[in-house]
């Protein structure tokens, strides 16, 4: 059963089920999809820029990068299309982060557990090292 949201492109409240807009803007989305779609299957066109699709069909830069990541257009088909990777901005034709990026993220990971696991041996050891007493003390 869907439930109310609001559409994430117009904001209006529609039932929500599968997508998170509303069946109006999917149309449109669709519309501009087969826009960009076939303009992109003409030979010519085939090597064509994300800046230049947007100056020929009108259709949103956004959009066109959405198509992209849902991987309804092809960067092997269209050698030309890319996106922006989502921390450093370089073109990028899978997943959401370039290789330089990943391997920068994998870095800090192994920096950071290495970190953690020195605190984490320091209290061990400061544990270890502090004696408790029970009972009372008595002043003189």
């Amino acid at each position: 059963m869907g439930e109310l949201a609001n559409c994430e492109r117009c904001n209006r409240v529609f039932v929500k089920q599968l997508r998170g807009i509303c069946n109006e803007c999917y149309q449109k989305e669709e519309a501009d999809f087969r826009t960009v779609y076939n303009f992109l299957r003409k030979r010519d066109n085939r090597k064509a820029t994300i800046r230049q699709i947007v100056a020929a069909t009108g259709v949103d830069e956004s959009l066109i990068y959405k198509f992209i990541r849902e991987k309804r257009l092809q960067p092997s088909s269209f050698p030309n299309l890319s996106y922006p990777c989502e921390r450093c901005q370089q073109p990028i034709t899978e997943g959401s982060l370039c290789e330089s990026c990943q391997t920068q993220l994998k870095e800090d990971l192994i920096q950071h557990d290495a970190v953690e696991s020195i605190q984490k041996k320091g209290l061990k050891e400061e544990k270890e090292a502090t004696y408790y007493a029970k009972g009372e003390w008595k002043k003189d």
